[in-house]
């Protein structure tokens, strides 16, 4: 047999160790991190492409093996599962290699145990030979997957592939000294010189120094990628990583920064225990490097894909003493760090809003979109001075601007709030032709940028539309519901609606998957599909199914309202509609919370408070104006007024209207007005419209002809202490079979002769930016409004404000033309 295998049993500890693959093939030449030794039956062996012998190794109880690999550089790796069985003691056919014709002896021993050192037990994944897992989400540069602490995923938006995020470094050269380009490969490294490397690891590995260490990793690391995986599933790579943990604190910074290079070179997992230990060392160093440094190594982080969450805090904590002393490059790279990061100290960020500003003139175009997005993902906003200075720098220069810093841009504005008709003009101006050819992605941030901000364009809104139909099946479910939620919002449906929706409605049905991880999406994109008068009731009624439902309670988010939004809407606009519905107790607990919130939101808005008052007063008294939700899944409050067929006002029963005394003998209802007035003889409530024949202190409803009747006769009687004897309150006096009642909602027969007014007091946020476009949400409610019987009366803020620093009978006057002729 061609092949010398050596095992030795020694008593002792026991020892598990991984099975290697040991055949390779490389052309031209066979190469061995070991010494080759030569052997005439090798070279006969050579020329069979057959493997001479299988071996299975198992390891009998209390015995320890030292075991010689016969690594090569192109090995073919046993399977994680499969050596993790043989580690742990599995059955004999769970461990095995195959051994070429061509391998050679390798003459140097390597014996393993689990507890060489405290240092070893902490890297259980470097002994198990499982080092450096090679799945490919875990490999691939181009994608980052960032660990917490705690194992989780971090959330990271993923960027628009066609993009750079970093491009900005490209702008000065000052970045290279704070910032690392991972295309810049290391000095190539041939096979041969890689295992001649190995060799000396395998000799020298008690004595390697930490300089020798962090100089044969980045040398490997230079190595062809398609050797990479080969390598670091090698034993004699896992011993060199092993060192460099144990050498971690004799490196000098140069000598750490060198080993965080090799491990972004040779993509090392961001979750292995290997870099804990080396984030452990540059959470100690921090202090001691200086803000360069300190930005050049959370740079390598960035690039391992790696959170590192205590060593930013670190960091930002050194920044926060001496932020004045930060250069241009520095500020522009640090707030890119915080963006990744996603996290930075209110007061820190403030003060750097101080250095944008004061820096702005000087910054290019494609670093004022860094800071932007920096700010943007870190949750921090810059100050309204700030972004109106970055909306005058930009609007002047749009059209050179790339495409993902102006998306940056607007991404801020999208969280500040911040409006600037200039940059907004240029936007429609520039925007629409670059539709086509800026990212899906992107494309979604620019209309629900234009959503946030209220800003209906119809030249970009169109373009968006186009475009969407040809990408549709390339969306995430965030970009189809912030699409769908974007032209719901500004209440815009584009020229291609029909097959524009029914894409998208499409694409909501293939991604039943990702609605199990984000639920939202589907409750928004059906809010949008409402605003638009579209409803799938395919979806809805699995939305308000109780899986799905208890699939969103599960969540972070609150989605209780748009529930209830949704489940209002469908009982409304589908009468048809035969599937879930939300539970009665759901309901009032939202319809509560709502209340409360709107109750609040009335009393610090002085044009609703003006408007109630006045309206009081005008039809006289409280009693007939009720201010409540009259729908309340629509989520703001009404002033909601009754008129008789006559265009009398109808009171309410309310708080306001008091408490009655009914008498049933004589038919009379005596309220604590008309109490007082008898016993006072003055009233509480005098009404200042003349035409308006129900006065605050009656409460009794008479019949037209009744009323003029009595209005000739009685009107000159009065009690000798001034309380006016009407024509009402006689009747009321001497008629028992007359009832006091006052339904809250007038009675059926009447129904076809009552008007119900409900009165909105608008302001600019209902409305698209400068114009009187209602948005989505609010012109749905007055679409659901009139559908049920109302009549909606608007007072527009640009009528009903400027009206608020006039007299008050200007605003009587106002108030009584619309309520009265809204019925004409």
């Amino acid at each position: 047999m061609p092949t010398r295998i050596i095992c030795r049993r020694l008593a002792g500890r026991s020892c598990s160790v991984a099975a290697f693959c040991t055949r390779t093939k490389v052309p031209g030449k066979r190469v061995s991190f070991g010494k080759a030794e030569e052997d005439p039956s090798f070279r006969k062996a050579e020329k069979s492409s057959k493997p001479a012998a299988t071996l299975r190794l198992w390891k009998p109880p209390g015995y320890s093996v030292a075991f010689r690999p016969l690594a090569y550089m192109g090995a073919k790796r046993v399977p994680d599962e499969d050596a993790s069985r043989g580690l742990d003691g599995g059955s004999p056919e769970s461990d095995y290699t195959r051994i070429g014709a061509g391998q050679v002896q390798n003459t140097y021993s390597i014996t393993c145990s689990r507890r060489l050192s405290s240092a070893k037990n902490a890297l259980p994944d470097l002994e198990s030979g499982k080092f450096l897992s090679a799945q490919a989400d875990l490999t691939q540069t181009g994608k980052l997957d960032l660990a917490e602490d705690n194992g989780e995923v971090a959330d990271v938006e993923a960027h628009d592939p066609k993009e750079d995020p970093r491009a900005f470094q490209k702008q000065r050269p000052e970045y290279e000294e704070l910032s690392y380009n991972r295309y810049r490969l290391p000095p190539p490294l041939s096979v041969e010189e890689g295992s001649r490397i190995l060799q000396d690891v395998a000799v020298f590995k008690s004595s390697l120094k930490p300089h020798t260490v962090a100089g044969h990793l980045f040398q490997l690391s230079g190595l062809p990628v398609e050797e990479h995986e080969s390598l670091k599933s090698n034993a004699l790579f896992a011993i060199l990583c092993h060192c460099a943990v144990e050498s971690v604190q004799l490196f000098d910074l140069p000598e750490l920064l060198t080993v965080l290079k090799a491990f972004i070179h040779l993509a090392v997992p961001p979750n292995h225990s290997v870099l804990k230990a080396y984030e452990s060392e540059c959470c100690r160093r921090a202090w001691d490097m200086g803000l360069d440094r300190l930005l050049l190594v959370a740079d390598l982080w960035r690039c391992l894909g790696r959170s590192v969450p205590r060593y930013l805090e670190i960091a930002l904590s050194y920044v926060d003493l001496h932020w004045q002393e930060l250069s241009l490059p520095q500020l522009v790279q640090l707030i890119y760090i915080i963006g990744e990061g996603r996290k930075a100290p209110e007061g820190l960020m403030k003060k750097l809003d101080a250095l944008v500003l004061k820096h702005l003139n000087a910054l290019s175009l494609e670093e004022v979109g860094a800071i932007c997005l920096g700010f943007f993902k870190s949750s921090h906003g810059l100050s309204e001075h700030t972004m109106r200075k970055i909306g005058d720098k930009v609007s002047a220069r749009m059209a050179e601007m790339s495409d993902y810093a102006l998306v940056n841009v607007l991404k801020m504005y999208r969280y500040t709030h911040v409006d600037h008709l200039e940059f907004l003009k240029q936007l429609g101006t520039v925007v629409p032709p670059r539709i086509p050819a800026i990212g899906t992605q992107g494309v979604m941030h620019i209309t629900l940028a234009c959503s946030a901000l209220h800003y209906r364009d119809e030249r970009i809104l169109d373009a968006v539309a186009s475009s969407v139909p040809s990408r549709a099946a390339y969306c995430r479910s965030k970009d189809v519901a912030k699409f769908l939620w974007s032209f719901g919002c500004l209440n815009y449906e584009p020229p291609n609606a029909e097959e524009f929706y029914a894409c998208l409605e499409k694409q909501l049905r293939m991604k039943s998957r990702e609605f199990q991880k984000f639920p939202e999406h589907l409750l928004t994109s059906l809010l949008a599909l409402a605003f638009a008068e579209r409803f799938p009731e395919d979806l809805i009624d699995c939305t308000l199914s109780p899986k799905f439902l208890k699939l969103i309670g599960s969540g972070k988010l609150d989605l209780k309202k748009d529930l209830f939004t949704l489940d209002g809407t469908v009982e409304i606009e589908c009468p048809f509609y035969t599937g879930h519905r939300l539970a009665l107790e759901l309901k009032q607990e939202v319809t509560e919370a709502l209340w409360n919130s709107a109750q609040k939101d009335t009393s610090t808005k002085p044009e609703v408070k003006a408007a109630l008052s006045l309206l009081e007063d005008m039809l006289g008294g409280p009693q007939y104006v009720k201010h409540h939700m009259v729908l309340p899944h629509t989520r703001s409050a009404d002033l909601e007024i009754r008129l008789d067929p006559g265009r009398k006002p109808l009171p309410f029963h309310s708080e306001a209207a008091a408490v009655k005394l009914e008498s049933k003998e004589n038919g009379i209802c005596l309220t604590e007005d008309l109490m007082h007035q008898l016993l006072k003889g003055r009233s509480r409530n005098p009404s200042p419209v003349d035409n308006v024949e129900s006065k605050g202190e009656r409460c009794i409803q008479k019949t037209s002809l009744q009323e003029e009747r009595s209005s000739s006769t009685r009107d000159d009687f009065a009690f000798s202490d001034g309380v006016p004897l009407t024509g009402a309150i006689l009747d009321a006096l001497t008629k028992s079979e007359t009832s006091c009642d006052v339904p809250d909602s007038p009675p059926k027969g009447q129904h076809l002769g009552v008007t119900r007014l409900a009165v909105q007091v608008s302001n600019r946020n209902q409305y698209s930016y400068h114009s009187k476009h209602l948005l989505g949400l609010h012109h749905l409610k007055r679409r659901q409004l009139r559908r049920i019987g109302y009549t909606v009366v608007e007072l527009p803020f640009w009528e009903w404000f400027p009206l608020l620093r006039r007299s008050r009978s200007e605003k009587l006057s106002y108030l009584h033309h619309k309520i009265f002729d809204s019925v004409l």
